[in-house]
């Protein structure tokens, strides 16, 4: 697939459109396209071009404010202190790529080379961005844990220099362990 004049633009004049067109509200094409070109000397090819580009943005802006609200929501309606969705949608990226490396594997000889290795590159990063994600959640649920156990030994402690029997302390064990 052949990319559009406006794609073939280096990221800090895309992400100049981009500004251009929120601003505008996504209309006005005739006047953008000419403004573009006045102001940052890009061709962008003709309005239709830039309404084709700016209705792909606006899809996306679109698609993220909604998994944000939504996320928002859910984040409200549910709280998830052990942050149980984070590892499900880490888990749920991973093998998403993985299905594509895996497709792309599987393409056919004709696939343009350029094209296959430029996947590949985003893909891996994508997947180094991961990971990254998923040890620095691990590491932070182990030090969380780790202090969680910590005050636990030493309410232990003072509740035995107390007198406190073992039963209760089982009960206020297993009270702390629904909560966290």
């Amino acid at each position: 697939m052949r990319r559009s004049k406006i794609e073939q633009q280096p990221d800090e004049i895309r992400a100049q459109i981009d500004r251009l067109l929120i601003k505008a509200g996504f209309a006005g094409y005739d006047w953008l396209t000419q403004r573009i070109r006045d102001e940052l000397g890009a061709d962008v090819g003709g309005s239709s071009g830039l309404q084709r580009y700016g209705s792909k943005l606006q899809r996306r802006l679109g698609a993220i404010k909604a998994s944000t609200e939504a996320a928002r929501m859910i984040a409200e309606a549910a709280p998830d202190e052990a942050d149980d969705r984070s590892n499900a949608i880490i888990s749920m990226v991973q093998t998403e790529i993985f299905d594509a490396l895996l497709a792309m594997q599987e393409m056919e000889e004709e696939t343009n080379p350029a094209k296959k290795v430029e996947v590949l590159g985003k893909a891996a990063k994508n997947i180094a961005t991961l990971t990254r994600a998923s040890v620095t959640r691990n590491k932070w649920a182990s030090e969380v844990q780790g202090r969680i156990d910590k005050a636990k030994a030493d309410i232990k402690q003072i509740a035995a220099g107390a007198g406190i029997s073992e039963e209760t302390m089982a009960a206020i064990d297993a009270r702390l362990q629904g909560i966290v």
